[in-house]
């Protein structure tokens, strides 16, 4: 059920920076991608990052039958904070006070996740998103998550998505409407109509919900995509902040800031005009031939 958005949540009290990164993964090594991961998160907070976002099952590369085919060598277990493959990443948030969220295949009981893992300043595996809504190509190997999930940095709050979430509306809805500030998701999207989508769903998103949205992309042709890079970060009135080229490793960043979010919701006050019979199942129909 649709509820109105939770006005007792304040804004937060001050700005936040985030970067998307998009390199090349990978196929099925684990210890090259955590590298990279390692890597990128020290040259973010170089640049004053403190929240990084990484593409779809970076960490372990997308090859999905790949992953099938042997889930303790390609995949990770649902614990990754005891998968030694991923120190480095964690490494790497401890010694810069930095937040990571980096997809991954994640087994679990014989399961396979399409997973965020997110660690902390600290090291530490803090969350684990779950993919909710599956690609129909991903259907045969990964079970669907059961929940959303929200990550507060510095009383910022962070909604999670993976791909495919973010084409739906009701996704970053729910995020919204659970008080996040921005909708953070890894993803891949190819070449061509994937391009397309990403252009329309992310600058919907972050319109209809008044908040911030963040894609980091693939580059390069895991799995036999032709992807078409191009990381992005949207300010909460739907227009593009930064972008990323279609093809080289990057990170691109932006400052997110509370008087931004204000003002758009200020402008645009769909969130607090939400009203609950909008979601009832009470409609009249009147047919007309």
């Amino acid at each position: 059920m649709i509820e109105r958005l939770d006005d007792s949540l304040p804004l937060p009290s001050r700005p936040l920076r985030v970067a998307a990164a998009q390199a090349q993964a990978a196929a099925g090594d684990i210890p090259a991608n955590a590298a990279t991961v390692a890597r990128m998160v020290r040259e973010a907070a170089d640049d004053g990052v403190r929240v990084v976002v990484f593409p779809e099952k970076f960490l372990t590369g997308y090859e999905p039958e790949l992953i099938r085919a042997d889930p303790a060598r390609y995949a990770v277990p649902a614990d990754g904070g005891r998968d030694a493959r991923l120190d480095p990443v964690a490494e790497a948030c401890r010694d810069t006070g930095t937040v990571a969220v980096a997809g991954a295949a994640v087994h679990r009981a014989g399961d396979l996740y399409v997973s965020a893992l997110a660690f902390g300043p600290d090291g530490a595996l803090a969350a684990r998103y779950d993919k909710q809504t599956l690609f129909k190509t991903e259907r045969e190997v990964y079970r669907e998550g059961a929940s959303g999930c929200t990550l507060v940095v510095d009383d910022w709050r962070l909604g999670l998505g993976i791909c495919y979430d973010s084409g739906f509306p009701e996704h970053a809805r729910s995020a919204a409407l659970d008080g996040c500030h921005a909708y953070l998701v890894g993803a891949l999207f190819s070449v061509g109509n994937g391009y397309h989508e990403s252009r329309v769903w992310f600058p919907a998103r972050a319109f209809d919900n008044t908040l911030y949205a963040v894609l980091a992309n693939h580059i390069g042709t895991p799995g036999g995509w032709n992807t078409c890079g191009s990381s992005a970060i949207w300010g909460p009135d739907g227009r593009t902040v930064a972008e990323a080229g279609p093809d080289k490793p990057e990170l691109v960043a932006a400052t997110l800031h509370p008087e931004q979010l204000r003002a758009a919701r200020e402008a645009e006050p769909m969130l607090r005009d939400l009203r609950q019979e909008m979601a009832s199942a009470s409609r009249t129909v009147h047919r007309l031939a």
